[in-house]
């Protein structure tokens, strides 16, 4: 079965960037990051999401990533689904830090329970296509809404959604142009995707 290795967010400052993603999630071997210039400006196509046990772990890394420098895009709050709020790192990457929870159930820890990365796709269903016939299997399908493939040895989760869902759902516009700047490490070769996203083979 397919599986994601890496992430590897391209960006201006690597040395920053290390320092904001250890100060604000405590990330480090699961994320990577190079050295890039590429133009690129407004949605980048895709967010990264951390999913935690409870609002209070979710509230302390957002308020975490603020104090690190991040830029609040939806503050923290209750909806139907859980609770949860989006930041925007200082190199523009924006990140979803949700818990299914709505009531916290002991002190707030740093815990991550996962890291999915969610591609904002033109065509779910066509993407879908695409994965499917390079040996992701797919866990959770919810029509041309919303893809979720089952990558169990993983670190990090991989998800489609559609580009204006997405965008919305992160509290941003949906347009942008250049580069994605994100690369995915896996053990299925190089390619881009129908949406431009590069795949790169593991290292």
């Amino acid at each position: 079965m397919t599986s994601i290795d890496s992430i590897t967010l391209e960006v201006a400052d690597p040395a920053a960037a290390d320092r904001f993603y250890r100060t604000a999630f405590g990330l480090d071997t699961q994320l990577r990051l190079r050295a890039s210039d590429t133009p690129t400006a407004g949605f980048r196509g895709f967010t990264l999401s951390l999913t935690v046990s409870q609002p209070a772990t979710a509230r302390g890394l957002i308020d975490a990533a603020v104090d690190a420098g991040a830029t609040t895009l939806k503050p923290a709050t209750k909806s139907f689904w859980g609770y949860g709020g989006v930041v925007q790192a200082p190199d523009g990457t924006i990140w979803k830090v949700a818990s299914s929870s709505k009531k916290d159930t002991g002190p707030a820890t740093r815990e991550i329970d996962d890291i999915v990365l969610l591609l904002g796709a033109t065509d779910v269903a066509a993407s879908k296509r695409f994965y499917v016939d390079r040996g992701l299997a797919v866990a959770k399908s919810f029509g041309r809404k919303y893809v979720e493939f089952a990558t169990p040895s993983s670190p990090v989760k991989l998800a489609l959604y559609g580009h204006r869902a997405l965008a919305k759902d992160a509290g941003v516009a949906p347009d942008g142009t250049g580069s994605h700047r994100i690369a995915i490490g896996s053990d299925t070769g190089s390619f881009t995707d129908p949406d431009g996203f590069a795949w790169e083979a593991a290292r």
